[in-house]
């Protein structure tokens, strides 16, 4: 086995070599292709398709296929030679002349002619490469070529009598000379941890990975679009924070030498745009990383992309109704309906979404109603009964919470708004006027997954100091993700802040459910990854 392994690599090593030594020869002879600075495409490979079939479409209108009936296979063989030379003759007539540019996946050189695959951003497309269209110099050079090598084609688009739509070249130009080999052509690149160390290579060989990112950008683009259209405005606010508020979340740290002051990576994006909405920006919303210390799993990575918007003059109730509508609107733009298939699940986002309080969906799914248990006390003795963990710290909500957690999250697969949120864990929430320790506030589950967290905002700086104050008391108790007083943020809500609606979403988990993406490394381009080194 060892033997077999170091031969392998001498044969990787040999051909790396000849590499290098195929660029030095075309360096030496003045063809450098490193010395091109620009190729003018007119086509991408799907776009030159497209246009020829509609072409083709348009000039053979009403031409008969050959009458096979009653013939022989020689007969067969003749007919359909000739049908094909007539059409082609049409064709040539009136040529779709195009100059794509792409990546060279496959190659078979068959003496004067040779057929190639180019494969650019939207797909690949068959190039016939002729001895006698492209010169006897440029052949030479073509016959030469390895896989991977970047390469502009000028020609025409014509069908071969396979009946695939293929580029004929009349001019082929070596734009970059790769030096690596990569993997093999038939299975792509299968092995996940250089898929995510080496995105590059990725999205070269695996069509899927390429049409997630363009899927991705497009979600993006689809929300900026559908908040643009609300009256929102998109805003950037610091990442380098003294003060990481917004979320319970432990924050990376540095020094910044400058100010020789300590310095956090924000872990959301709440407080300051609360501030804009304390300045009369009345509709404002971010599309961020944030950064969380925490660890990796299928959803979770430590630099993530969040979205947060907030809305004046509304409540949580305002939040839904957008949220249920921007969700539908992507489907539909990105994936072209509004069910969606997430592994063996079909998610409808075209259905009105369920609503249920938190208190109602305990009670469904494991059979206690927190509205009957009077106190903490209560409240741990029934965890004690039912074998849920807590902490000496935890009060009654938090204990709501965590059977929240152990028996409902799983079974939310369709949209589902969870509503009523108890306060001890709602630390920036308006609470709910009709129900003690209880606060206006929600998050989307969708495939068991929360999706977005939204609240009618606290306003009330005297009772959001009181909120802080006991962040800090669970801070002290041992609670490191608690929240630490910001008395910048208190002083803008004496100003004064509006009644409001607020809301942040996870993009990468949005992401991971319309392309279905079983994991957040897949939908990002770089995820974070133990060092090599």
């Amino acid at each position: 086995m060892a033997e077999a392994q170091n031969n392998q690599v001498q044969d990787i090593n040999q051909l790396l070599k000849v590499r290098r030594e195929k660029l030095a020869n075309l360096q030496e002879a003045g063809r450098d292709p490193f010395q091109i600075t620009k190729y003018d495409q007119t086509h991408h490979t799907t776009d030159a398709k497209e246009q020829y079939t509609a072409h083709e479409a348009e000039l053979l209108a009403g031409r008969p296929a050959p009458a096979l009936d009653g013939l022989d296979e020689q007969q067969i063989k003749e007919v359909t030679n000739q049908d094909y030379n007539e059409r082609r003759e049409i064709m040539d007539a009136s040529p779709i002349n195009v100059s794509i540019a792409g990546r060279m996946m496959f190659k078979r050189v068959m003496g004067k002619a040779s057929f190639c695959n180019i494969r650019d951003l939207k797909g690949d497309v068959q190039v016939y490469v002729a001895r006698d269209a492209i010169g006897e110099e440029a052949y030479a050079d073509f016959k030469k070529s390895d896989i991977g090598d970047i390469y502009g084609v000028k020609g025409y688009v014509f069908r071969t009598k396979t009946g695939e739509i293929s580029i004929h070249a009349v001019s082929m130009t070596l734009l970059t000379k790769s030096l690596q080999i990569l993997p093999e052509k038939f299975h792509g690149l299968t092995d996940t941890d250089t898929r995510y160390r080496q995105r590059y290579v990725d999205l070269i060989m695996n069509a899927d990975s390429r049409e997630t990112f363009i899927k991705r950008s497009q979600i993006i683009s689809t929300i900026r679009s559908f908040l643009g259209a609300q009256g929102f405005l998109e805003v950037e606010t610091p990442l380098l924070v003294s003060n990481p508020g917004g979320a319970a979340a432990r924050p990376f740290e540095t020094h910044f030498n400058a100010l020789d002051e300590d310095l956090k990576l924000r872990i959301s994006l709440e407080l300051y745009l609360k501030r804009l909405i304390v300045g009369g920006l009345e509709r404002v919303f971010e599309i961020g990383r944030v950064f969380r210390n925490e660890g990796l799993d299928t959803r979770h990575n430590p630099e993530f992309t969040l979205m947060e918007l907030y809305q004046a003059y509304t409540d949580y109730y305002g939040m839904m109704d957008l949220t249920e509508n921007m969700f539908r609107t992507i489907a539909q733009t990105v994936n072209g309906s509004t069910t969606v298939k997430y592994g063996d699940l079909e998610i409808d986002f075209g259905k009105p979404f369920a609503r249920m309080t938190m208190i109602d969906a305990v009670k469904k799914y494991s059979g206690v109603d927190f509205d009957q248990i009077p106190d903490t006390e209560a409240a741990k003795k029934i965890a004690d009964e039912m074998h849920v963990e807590y902490e000496a710290r935890h009060k009654k909500g938090d204990i709501l919470n965590l059977f929240f957690e152990t028996f409902v999250e799983e079974h939310l697969l369709q949209p589902t708004f969870i509503m009523d949120h108890p306060i001890e864990i709602s630390p920036l929430t308006k609470k709910k006027p009709d129900k003690e320790g209880y606060v206006e506030r929600f998050e989307l589950f969708i495939n068991g997954w929360e999706m977005c967290n939204a609240y009618s905002e606290l306003n009330d700086p005297i009772d959001q100091r009181a909120r802080f104050a006991a962040q800090e008391e669970n801070f002290a108790a041992g609670d490191d993700e608690a929240e630490h007083t910001d008395e910048d943020f208190l002083n803008a809500l004496e100003i004064g802040m509006p009644p409001t609606g607020g809301i942040g979403y996870g993009i990468d988990r949005l992401v991971m459910i319309m392309t279905n993406s079983p994991a957040i490394r897949d939908v990002l381009l770089f995820p974070t990854m133990r060092s090599t080194t």
